[in-house]
């Protein structure tokens, strides 16, 4: 996949098939539109293109707008490049990008910067200045400027139109099984090892806390998942098990994420870690004493090694 980083250098492009989103997550509903402008454009000889975005349009249309992303940017450009997509054209999101109409970005983007001639829209997508036009505005503005717009349907999952804000929504909950099917792949967030307050260590359970804080990414809600762990410029994912919570049993009252790592000793303090959920083992919640929340832990321990050896079953 080529990615055309779009700027006043960029070299004009092939004619192509588009379609325009975010893409946060790249989930199954973006991978059926994705695999229907492929279609599109090897029927119609052309190239296949994705337009996406460098941050959330909110980011720029609101100030105190925090995110709360599915994907950060590099690891949404390895999954669009999944799809087998020809090209991705990435935007620059700003103010002047805000205030486009939908025609006039229909006009001097895709028409005349990006060659687009046919332009596949999402079940659910609108774009231009307050999203306030919609498709059958869309339709007339191309037949306007030479693009032919086409309506793409929902992927449906269970009866459920498979969207970003579903898959938000499973997340939030701890609902970790129900957003990876809608992802087609384990959630994974990603983070910076950083010192903790070591209570895991002291009990036998040292852990890698995370902070994720630059990345802006949805953090699933509170208990005890199987994760995947895979440190920065390594292949290899091992087991693991990771606690968000408050760790109430110590009386903690901010969230931390606290990672551990089956059968590692090493020391990562500083360097990335990529976490992919699996599956949520249990809540989290306050223990009489320490002595209880390690034989608690044990029994973790156990539930997560035999959940890992029944995915290996299937495989």
């Amino acid at each position: 996949m080529k990615t055309i980083y779009l700027n006043d250098n960029t070299a004009p492009l092939e004619p192509s098939v588009a379609t325009i989103g975010f893409f946060d997550g790249v989930h199954r509903g973006h991978q059926f539109l994705i695999s229907h402008v492929r279609q599109e454009a090897a029927h119609s000889g052309l190239q296949s293109l994705v337009v996406t975005f460098d941050r959330h349009p909110r980011q720029v249309l609101r100030k105190d707008y925090q995110p709360e992303l599915l994907s950060t940017l590099d690891s949404k450009l390895l999954l669009l490049s999944k799809t087998g997509v020809d090209a991705t054209a990435l935007l620059h999101f700003d103010e002047a990008m805000a205030s486009l109409s939908a025609r006039d970005f229909m006009a001097l983007i895709l028409r005349d910067r990006l060659n687009v001639r046919k332009l596949i829209i999402g079940y659910d997508n609108r774009f231009g200045h307050n999203r306030s036009e919609g498709f059958d505005d869309y339709v007339r503005y191309g037949r306007e400027l030479g693009i032919e717009v086409i309506h793409n349907q929902a992927f449906t999952l269970n009866g459920v139109n498979v969207s970003s804000s579903v898959v938000r929504a499973f997340v939030k909950e701890g609902e970790i099984e129900l957003a990876n099917q809608c992802l087609g792949y384990p959630y994974t967030i990603a983070g910076k090892v950083v010192d903790g307050h070591k209570e895991g260590r002291r009990i036998g359970f040292p852990t890698a806390n995370l902070d994720t804080s630059d990345f802006g990414q949805l953090i699933p809600g509170g208990g005890v998942y199987a994760v995947k762990v895979r440190l920065e410029r390594s292949l290899a994912y091992k087991p693991a098990m990771m606690n968000i919570g408050t760790r109430p049993t110590f009386g903690g009252d901010e969230r931390t994420l606290e990672t551990y790592i089956f059968n590692f000793n090493e020391d990562i303090y500083g360097r990335m870690l990529m976490v992919s959920f699996v599956h949520r083992i249990r809540e989290e919640r306050k223990f009489d004493n320490v002595t209880q929340l390690v034989e608690q832990l044990k029994e973790d321990e156990k539930m997560v090694g035999q959940q890992f050896e029944k995915d290996l079953e299937h495989e």
